[in-house]
């Protein structure tokens, strides 16, 4: 069994928020920020390294590939994304939304309904992600032709994670979405 990858306690210190209304393209969520947690594992820790460490913290369904060149969502499932090689810069939040470049190490969780698109990449990029423990593999929905608009009220009836995916009960995850 792989161990998980070692983390960096500052990452979690210094995690950023960012909130995002809905943009009629996408619901994104109104109750719970992304979290953006710079730096938050080694980043030549490696796929089954972050994968082993998410399911250490109880999230579950993780997978290592890339992230979608469509604008989509999940309505049934938060996300983790934790960066295992190479960059990509990824708007969060919708066409209107922010681009952010991500490194290896670098990890967000985002909250279900946020809007999520990868606008350019590394060659090697690779990214993992996982779903809490009591939620199923996320439904893609492509925004805007697939929104329907009973998933606002499947957004807000998730449950909230226990667990942050990288830092565990005292992860920067629990305390910044109670």
């Amino acid at each position: 069994m792989t161990a998980p990858a070692r983390t960096n306690p500052d990452a979690n210190d210094a995690a950023r928020t960012l909130t995002f209304e809905d943009d009629g393209t996408v619901p994104n969520n109104p109750d719970l920020p992304v979290v953006l947690l710079r730096g938050a594992v080694d980043p030549g820790a490696g796929e089954a390294a972050i994968r082993a460490l998410y399911k250490a913290n109880g999230w579950h369904e993780t997978w290592t590939a890339s992230v979608f060149d469509y604008q989509h969502y999940h309505p049934d499932a938060h996300e983790a994304l934790c960066v295992a090689q190479g960059w990509a810069d990824i708007q969060i939040g919708g066409p209107s939304g922010e681009i952010l470049r991500v490194s290896a190490g670098d990890a967000m969780i985002l909250p279900a309904g946020v809007g999520h698109c990868r606008c350019d990449k590394s060659d090697d990029f690779q990214i993992c992600g996982g779903y809490p423990s009591d939620q199923p593999h996320a439904t893609v929905i492509r925004a805007p032709d697939e929104r329907r608009p009973d998933h606002v009220d499947q957004i807000a009836a998730l449950s909230r994670p226990k667990t942050d995916p990288i830092f565990g009960e005292g992860g920067a995850l629990v305390v910044l979405w109670g």
